[in-house]
Parts: C-alpha cells; sequence; structure tokens
C-alpha cells in the first residue's frame, strides 16, 4: 500500500496530523463575502415554492465553515429560526445529511458523529478508529469538549462504557489526545522502539499487545515515521505487515489505522472514500463525513491520493452519487 518500498520519502513530508493550515482543502474562504446577502438568498430559497436545491449547494459549498456561522447568525437574527432547523424541515434524506453537517461547526460535527457512533444497540467502531486514528491533538480535545457542552458528561467516561479490552485502551489513549507533538526526531529511540515492537511481536510466541498500543499512541508522527523506517530494516517487514500477522479484530484494524494515519491521513481517507462507494451500497454516511470534515484541511491531497491508488478521480466517482459532495470535491 501507501510507500510501502519507500518510507524513507515519508520523513520529509508534511502530515494532516500535525500541520495546521487550509492550504490543501478544498473549500477556501469566499471573497467579498457578505453574511446578510447569503442568509436572505437561503431564506427565499427556502421559503418559496419548491426548494432552489441550486442555490443551497452554491452558497453553502463555496464558503468556509466559519463564513457558514456567521450566515448561521445572519439567518438567525432575520428569522428568528435557525438555518439548520429550516434546512431540516425543507430537505430530505442524504442531501439533508450533508447540508445540515455543512452548517455545522467541525468540532460539534465531529461529536455528532461520535454520539452517532456509539448510540443504539451495537457501537459503530470503524467510525470510531476514523475519528481518533485521523484526527490531530487539537481537533480530538475540541471533540470532547463540544461532547461535554452536548450531554454535560466527559466523552471518556462515555466512551468506556461502549467498548472493552485492548481495543477500548487504545482508542481511550487517542482520545486523551496526548500524543506527543515536537517535531525533532530522535533516531537512537526509534531504533529502541522498533526493538521493542519487533520483539514483543514478530520474534515472540504470542504477541505483547500493550507495547505496541503504548508506542503508537504516545509518540510524535515524525518519531513514529522514523521508527517505521527502523522497524522495516530490522525486520524486513512493514509494521503493518507484522501487526496484521499478529493481530486480529478490532485491536488490528485501530492499530493498522493509526499506522496509516501517521504514514499518510489522506492516503487512509482515501482508500476510507473508496471502500464506501465500492462496497455493497454506498455508505453515504462515511462519504458525507470524510468530504465535509477534510473539505478545509486536506480534501485536494485525499484527491490525489485516491487517483494515485485507484487510478480513477474521486470527483467522477462521487459524480454518480451526489452532485452537493461533487461540489465539495471540486473538479480541478
Amino acid at each position: 500500500f501507501y510507500f510501502q518500498d519507500d518510507l524513507d520519502l515519508l520523513l520529509d513530508s508534511p502530515s494532516s496530523l500535525t500541520v495546521n493550515s487550509t492550504v490543501h482543502g478544498t473549500v477556501k474562504e469566499k471573497p467579498g463575502f457578505n453574511a446578510g446577502e447569503d442568509a436572505a438568498a437561503l431564506r427565499k430559497a427556502i421559503e418559496g415554492i419548491g426548494t432552489t436545491e441550486k442555490t443551497l449547494i452554491d452558497i453553502l459549498t463555496q464558503r468556509s465553515n466559519a463564513q457558514r456561522q456567521l450566515i448561521c447568525k445572519a439567518y438567525q437574527d432575520a428569522t428568528g429560526r435557525t438555518l439548520c432547523d429550516d434546512l431540516e424541515g425543507d430537505t430530505h434524506g442524504h442531501f439533508e445529511d450533508i447540508l445540515v453537517a455543512l452548517v455545522t461547526p467541525p468540532a460539534k460535527f465531529d461529536c455528532q458523529e461520535f454520539i452517532r457512533a456509539i448510540k443504539g444497540a451495537g457501537t459503530n467502531e470503524s467510525i470510531l478508529i476514523e475519528l481518533f486514528a485521523s484526527r490531530s491533538n487539537h481537533q480530538i480535545k475540541a471533540m470532547c469538549d463540544a461532547y461535554l457542552a452536548e450531554t454535560g458528561r466527559a466523552l471518556i467516561h462515555d466512551l468506556k462504557s461502549e467498548v472493552s479490552g485492548d481495543f477500548e485502551k487504545t482508542l481511550l489513549i487517542l482520545a486523551e489526545g496526548k500524543r506527543v507533538e515536537s517535531t525533532n526526531v530522535d533516531v537512537a529511540k526509534a531504533k529502541e522502539d522498533a526493538k521493542i515492537l519487533y520483539e514483543a511481536g514478530e520474534k515472540k510466541w504470542g504477541t505483547d499487545e500493550s507495547k505496541f498500543i503504548d508506542i503508537l499512541c504516545h509518540r510524535s508522527v515524525p518519531q513514529l515515521r522514523q521508527t517505521l523506517v527502523e522497524y522495516k530494516s530490522l525486520s524486513g517487514k512493514t509494521l503493518q505487515e507484522s501487526i496484521e500477522r499478529e493481530m486480529s479484530g478490532r485491536l488490528e484494524d485501530i492499530l493498522v489505522a493509526i499506522v496509516k494515519c501517521v504514514k499518510s491521513v489522506p492516503a487512509y481517507l482515501a482508500e476510507r472514500l473508496y471502500k464506501s462507494m465500492k462496497g455493497a451500497g454506498t455508505t453515504e454516511s462515511t462519504l458525507t463525513r470524510i468530504i465535509v470534515s477534510r473539505s478545509e484541511v486536506d480534501l485536494q491531497e485525499i484527491k490525489a491520493e485516491y487517483k494515485k491508488l485507484f487510478g480513477t478521480s474521486l470527483y467522477s466517482d462521487i459524480e454518480v452519487r451526489s452532485s452537493s459532495r461533487q461540489h465539495l470535491a471540486g473538479a480541478s
């Protein structure tokens, strides 16, 4: 998979987990933005006979989330109603889901996805894995704050009652958002960690999962990238291959997701998008969550990785399914 033979290239490439930037998003601030005008146009589109979907799509996909929050305020000031409620009352299905997602602040949106993953019978572990493996410390903290504001409870407390075992242990460490953020790389430490991982897995009868959990959840991204390089030269296998051989179930899934995100969050999310569209029936919620939540973070890079990995464009694969998501993905 991604950079399997070119691990060294990783050491100098930027990571979505550490770089807080909107350079690689597809959605930018609109110049000459006027919240009042946009709110009036949306109101007209919603209150007219039959909703004018094109207006909703054009405005909500071509403003940054910060601008959309100003539109929401202007809309509420003018009508006494929330834009979110009116969109829910006036649109339906997946179109409604994506418009509501667009007018929700990013941390609150992540928080709502977390709630969706844990509510009802059974937990949707794949959403939990995606949320905690692909988000930076800053994003995880913002999600926890939003959860506390929304429910009055600590996210970690509720997470505990949903999951168990080593999978729980891994998620809880990630949910603390305490991954080291230093950009310094200690090569000797990386060699030592690689040796610890090798001895805890491939070299041992039975696997010491706790060593994998500790190292993969706590070390900084640059440090882990160096560790991946050292591990390959020590064992002849990639760390991902070793995890897939030594572990199973949800623990394997989350540790592999962490390794993929350490290498490239965009490549990991491109793969999630591909699977959500290529399985039996599109997983619409996965499509909406990734496209909306990454539209101002790294969606350009996700598109590039998607093309590199699957040979087709993300834009054209979405085109068959949804015009509103397509607008966010941008044709370029």
